[in-house]
């Protein structure tokens, strides 16, 4: 059997098998010694494929596709650095729990370590950021190499999804000539002898261990339900549901899917890091427990809470074993299934204690009226210019916010509502790169995606805003520039006069017209709300991508919500004051 005869099978039956268990999606980015792979995936007749020329562009990507999908997304790349242009995007896989599949080809061994180009060391190059490693053999096409490689396909998969969810790495090293052959008979596998998907069931608690949480929700009257970011969609109803039962408060993180969406929203407090901003109320809303499920929220005034939390039953609920508990304390972890859970504790009958729920209803209230834009003002400020595009965002529509600033904005003013919105965020690291090109991944879903991002995030990631462009993706981009970094303008790091603009400040003093012009995308510079109302609609009544820019100051912006959170501190201390007399 000839090389090319050989290369073409084995590629070949390794692709088709992980089609077979479940990889739909592949993200190419061009090169040469990936050849094999590039096309194989190419010509098959099921897989879908992106083709993305920046390597770290191409991996935010694909991100962004395996968050919406939920399901593990492929990615293809050449040797040498080519492959390490993946690692930020790795690093926040692993860290949000995100099942990416790493295809990196290299040089054969006899071509490492020897002074060969485009030859770097590859093996277990990204560490501790994967779930799993594996170096291919070099392809060979008896048998047992088929069955090899196919059996490799369903680890691979396997490795990604087993548990939480994360990057997996397969190395393959491939001696030239690289092109296959497409008229060779039998290139893929049949499916009867491809290695089979892994089956995976849920966690449930005892039904003993069921009863003494339902014991804590009983004899404590404060208790509080917080959902940190969580993707689960039919966790809503379940939550809800349980903190009805039990009329205790919900502290509902802007990614925890439960601000939106057709469920039941009394007990939701949307407003919580509003009403926890302030020492004076936080030490007023001391908890008896506190039960978490999914990431810790974004909210700093929550970790404050946390910090000074003086009970001693902090429960923390994960679908999979893990540890996410950054302020150190003592914390009794549940490892089950959070809607199946929540579906326990409320079918067991249980007397109704009084409660502090009206008074979080109460506070909630306050606090919303505060924070809501003047509908009659024209001013267009940050805070406003979120809470304008939730109100003019399409029903069944994507939100992708940028970390930094955009994601306090979307904690500070996403109230809840019946519409349908999905938000996203990267909050695994919560870096400030590769945006862009995450919020297109999600827009390849095909739903209406609308991405709100700094000007410094931005300017990250502008490669991305290529692949947008040829495949005509569905992206309004809200850039926010401050000219800078506007979050470092809260910190103790603005008394720094002398070099806070030079070190945090960081003003690029871009004209992102000519972004817009060098990528052919339509672009709107909003003035004021009423542009900015304007731009929303026109762009989401037309399709591909479009470029809304809203001008800011550092300063006024501090200013504007600093007199937010202070006029909220004196109504909320007034109300509990009050109703404490």
């Amino acid at each position: 059997m000839s090389h090319i005869e050989t290369l073409t099978k084995y590629v070949g039956h390794f692709v088709d098998a992980l089609w077979r268990n479940g990889v739909e999606q592949v993200v190419i980015s061009p090169g040469s010694r990936s050849t094999p792979l590039a096309l194989m995936m190419t010509e098959h007749p099921q897989m879908k494929q992106w083709v993305n020329l920046d390597e770290r562009s191409a991996a935010f990507f694909a991100l962004g596709l395996a968050k919406e999908s939920q399901k593990p997304v492929a990615l293809v790349c050449t040797s040498g650095t080519a492959a390490a242009n993946y690692m930020p995007a790795v690093v926040e896989a692993f860290y949000s729990r995100i099942p990416l599949i790493l295809l990196t080809a290299d040089r054969p061994h006899e071509l490492r370590d020897v002074g060969a180009p485009q030859a770097i060391n590859q093996i277990q190059m990204y560490g501790g950021f994967v779930k799993w490693f594996h170096e291919m053999m070099l392809p060979e096409a008896n048998p047992p190499a088929l069955r090899y490689v196919q059996q490799q396909a369903a680890r691979v998969m396997q490795q990604a999804l087993e548990g939480n969810p994360g990057p997996v790495h397969l190395n393959f090293p491939f001696r030239e000539p690289l092109t296959p052959d497409f008229t060779i008979e039998n290139i893929w596998s049949s499916g009867e002898n491809t290695a089979k998907p892994a089956l995976y069931g849920s966690a449930q608690l005892d039904a003993n261990h069921v009863q003494q949480l339902a014991e804590i929700l009983e004899t404590s009257k404060k208790g509080l339900i917080v959902v940190g970011p969580q993707e689960d969609k039919e966790f809503a109803n379940a939550v809800v549901h349980l903190a009805e039962k039990w009329q205790l408060p919900i502290l509902a993180d802007p990614l925890s899917q439960l601000r939106s969406g057709a469920h039941a929203k009394d007990v939701i407090i949307e407003t919580y890091d509003a009403i926890l901003k302030s020492e004076s109320v936080r030490v007023k809303l001391q908890p008896d427990f506190i039960i978490r499920f999914g990431a810790m929220p974004v909210s700093k005034p929550y970790l404050f809470l946390m910090k000074e939390y003086t009970g001693n039953k902090h429960i923390v609920v994960e679908k999979h074993a893990g540890y996410r508990e950054p302020v150190g304390v003592d914390t009794q972890f549940i490892y089950a299934d959070p809607a199946m859970l929540c579906e326990a504790l409320a079918s067991i009958p249980a007397a109704k204690p009084e409660t502090w729920l009206p008074t979080w209803q109460e506070m909630n209230r306050i606090a919303q009226e505060v924070l809501h834009d003047d509908m009659e003002s024209k001013e267009l400020t940050e805070g406003i210019a979120v809470q304008d595009m939730l109100r003019e965002t399409p029903e069944d529509s994507n939100v992708f916010v940028g970390n930094s600033m955009p994601i306090r904005d979307l904690d500070s003013f996403f109230f809840a509502t019946d519409k349908q919105i999905q938000p996203w965020c990267n909050r695994g690291t919560n870096g400030i790169d590769g945006v862009v090109s995450t919020a297109l991944g999600v827009a390849a879903s095909g739903k209406r995606t609308t991405l709100v991002i700094g000007d410094l995030s931005f300017y990250h990631d502008m490669n991305g805003l290529m692949l947008g462009r040829n495949y005509g993706l569905d992206l309004t981009i809200i850039v926010i520039n401050n000219n800078g970094g506007g979050i470092f303008s809260f910190l103790p790091q603005a008394q720094e006069a002398a070099h806070f603009e030079a070190l945090f400040g960081t003003p690029t003093n871009l004209d992102f017209a000519h972004t817009a012009g060098l990528y052919q995308l339509p672009y709107t510079l909003a003035d004021d709300r009423t542009a900015f109302s304007d731009a929303l609609q026109e762009s989401y009544n037309r399709k591909g991508m479009h470029i809304i820019e809203v001008r800011t100051e550092r300063d006024a912006n501090v200013s504007w919500h600093r007199e937010k959170w202070q006029k909220a501190e004196r109504q909320l201390l007034d109300y509990l004051d009050a109703s404490h007399a």
